[in-house]
């Protein structure tokens, strides 16, 4: 039973809310600190007890503040009269949202661990045009957050004749048509996201190195840092250069899975994907549960993404963008629906309820050999020249260190022949298919009506060898093919334009 609620007059949280918006202000500061902190650990027992303890207390004290104001200056109404959904908020600014209720087109119900365990949930409303989450209501009981989501996607669907399905909540009645097994989810943990993982540890490790030498050197006059520093280089020596190399290495290979393993388990753990209204209602999470809607009307663009392994492994990445308002292709990212570890068979089914059929690949379009040059200048000829230039400049132990060239060189070679041998456009009537990646074979699929611009380009020095290349923006993010055939290219600009143009199918 859903709680009965006047959603006509302005409101509050949960009470008990103030302490979602305590952890939640109190993340943001160890976040924004969390270097420092480190630091603070290294050199604790110099420190005064007495004032480190006052001050950690005036920061709970200001915290708690800020969390109580929050709450009181939180309130949200729906006003029938103008069909609005008015929310106001702020610390010291108050700020009023006015969202017109026929712009709203998703209404999410999430909780995190801290709602958890305190029993309340946050709510998520999305909009036409929105480049972010229009508003977030952080603590409310389920009962009623089911109620006033049930309420506006309603009204929101009485000011939208066109739209043909009402979102409704996923309850413990409905069966899920598929579930990603745990098994799956180790799988693609294993498999999966090297680059990001690495990029993460790498920053992490520089940080905590730069920050503990920037402390020590103003505390100690330099002296603790030059020792750091000649601690750092005996590491060095040639004669251990390599075993510490290998095992540098293999140890962060250990971690990056490590972290893959840990994040998709907690990100996505308990996946489950349920039918409802020609919509898919997805429902994950371990700390953070997250529930959401993919509509098929909406999804611009959906990628397919698998490496040699997951392949043998039978599990692949889907990811899937929705028509949204972000400006950049950077926002569509963060902002993509992401089901983990599918088999083929759960890919297959996806794929018809989000296209009525499996897209198949039609006319193949690939790249001039030019696709090569300046992958092969960023990662070979630069790299290699100021390696060179250091090493014959510095003494003459370094030049040990050019071992490690020749596996450098046959790594990149590797890379950029299977990126050149797997970037491909496919093309049929219904169907854009763009193939890419070197190790992580991705697949991005584009229906041709819901392009809404189509861009052409070509360099002044490709007009001898006839290549350029062509842009497609959907309401979902872009997608690029660069250095085909460029009679080709056009050919294909100006059949999608004609396919735009005279198809009787919206976009969204």
């Amino acid at each position: 039973m859903t709680e009965k609620a006047n959603f006509n007059q302005p409101q509050r949280q949960s009470l008990i809310g103030v302490l979602v918006m305590f952890t939640d202000t109190f993340q943001k500061i160890i976040r924004a600190m969390w270097p420092l902190l480190v630091v603070w650990l290294f050199k604790f027992n110099q420190m005064n007890k007495l004032y480190l303890g006052l001050g950690v207390l005036v920061v709970i004290a200001l915290v708690g503040i800020i969390a109580y104001l929050q709450y009181l200056n939180f309130t949200f109404y729906i006003d029938e009269e103008s069909d609005e959904f008015i929310i106001s908020k702020g610390v010291l600014n108050k700020t009023k949202i006015a969202i017109q209720l026929h712009k709203i087109q998703q209404v999410n119900i999430n909780q995190t661990l801290v709602q958890k365990i305190i029993g309340v949930h946050a709510l998520d409303v999305d909009t036409a045009g929105s480049n972010k989450k229009e508003v977030s209501i952080r603590a409310i009981s389920h009962n009623l957050a089911v109620a006033l989501k049930t309420k506006l996607l309603s009204e929101a669907k009485k000011e939208q004749l066109n739209n043909q399905s009402t979102e409704i909540p996923l309850t413990d009645k409905e069966e899920p048509f598929i579930k990603i097994s745990f098994v799956s989810l180790l799988k693609i943990g294993i498999t999966s996201n090297y680059v990001r993982s690495f990029g993460v540890l790498m920053a992490f490790f520089i940080t905590i190195y730069e920050n503990v030498k920037q402390i020590l050197q103003s505390a100690d006059a330099g002296d603790a840092a030059n020792a750091v520093d000649e601690k750092i280089d005996s590491y060095l020596n040639f004669d251990i250069a390599v075993y510490s190399a290998f095992l540098f290495i293999l140890v962060l290979f250990v971690l990056i899975l490590i972290v893959n393993l840990v994040r998709t388990i907690i990100r996505y753990f308990d996946f489950k994907m349920a039918k409802q209204n020609h919509s898919l209602l997805l429902s994950y999470g371990l700390l953070n549960t997250k529930n959401t809607i993919i509509k098929p009307e909406k999804v611009q663009i959906v990628a397919l993404s698998q490496n040699w392994l997951q392949k043998k492994m039978d599990v692949l990445n889907i990811k899937i963008k929705q028509a949204s308002g972000n400006e950049t292709d950077k926002e569509n990212k963060k902002s993509a629906l992401e089901i983990p570890g599918c088999n083929a068979v759960e890919k297959d089914e996806i794929l018809k309820l989000l296209f009525s059929q499996i897209p198949q690949q039609g006319a193949k379009l690939q790249p001039n050999w030019r696709y090569l040059l300046f992958p092969v200048l960023f990662y070979v000829v630069i790299p290699v020249s100021v390696l060179l230039l250091y090493v014959f400049n510095s003494e003459e132990a370094t030049l040990n260190y050019l071992v490690f060239l020749p596996f450098y060189l046959a790594f990149v070679a590797i890379m950029l022949y299977f990126s050149y041998r797997h970037y491909r456009l496919f093309v049929n009537e219904q169907y854009i298919i763009r193939q890419s990646g070197a190790w992580d074979i991705d697949r991005e699929i584009i229906e041709p009506h819901k392009i809404q611009s189509v861009k052409v380009s070509q360099l002044f020095w490709h007009k001898r060898a006839n290549i350029g290349s062509i842009t497609i923006t959907t309401a979902g993010g872009s997608l690029s093919f660069r250095l085909g055939n460029f009679d080709r290219v056009k050919e294909l600009a100006n059949l999608w334009l004609y396919q735009v143009e005279t198809t009787e199918k919206n976009w969204m």
